[in-house]
């Protein structure tokens, strides 16, 4: 069983800064490309940024220039790093993972249960 756990939203003043992190546990062979997506009030669910194994990395429009993702292969771990926030970030910050469980021979798609961060004076 391949778990994601979230942590780090909160609420953040406009301008601010917060550092979101997603620990992966369970029987994990190997990990694949990570993301981190994010669900505001009344929108769909989006992506916001994503990292492969090799540490290439790739930002939705609204986030670049003041989001950063970022990966610990040996921990296991995803982070975002998120600068210069606006009300419009506000939303529920969720770790998507490819990974390959421990005994079988495919990758699947595992999803985190999400952090809150709202953005607000």
């Amino acid at each position: 069983q391949v778990q994601l756990v979230e942590s780090g939203g909160e609420v953040v003043k406009p301008g601010g800064s917060l550092r979101l992190s997603c620990a992966v546990s369970g029987s994990i062979f190997r990990l694949y490309d990570m993301a981190w997506y994010r669900q505001r009030p009344g929108k769909e669910r989006e992506l916001v940024a994503d990292i492969t194994r090799d540490g290439d990395e790739h930002y939705a429009r609204p986030v670049k220039g003041r989001f950063t993702i970022s990966r610990d292969n040996a921990k296991n771990m995803l982070y975002l790093q998120m600068n210069t926030l606006n009300p419009g970030d506000t939303a529920v910050y969720l770790c998507n993972a490819h990974a390959q469980p421990s005994g079988l021979s495919r990758i699947q798609d595992y999803w985190g249960q999400g952090t809150q961060v709202t953005v607000a004076s």
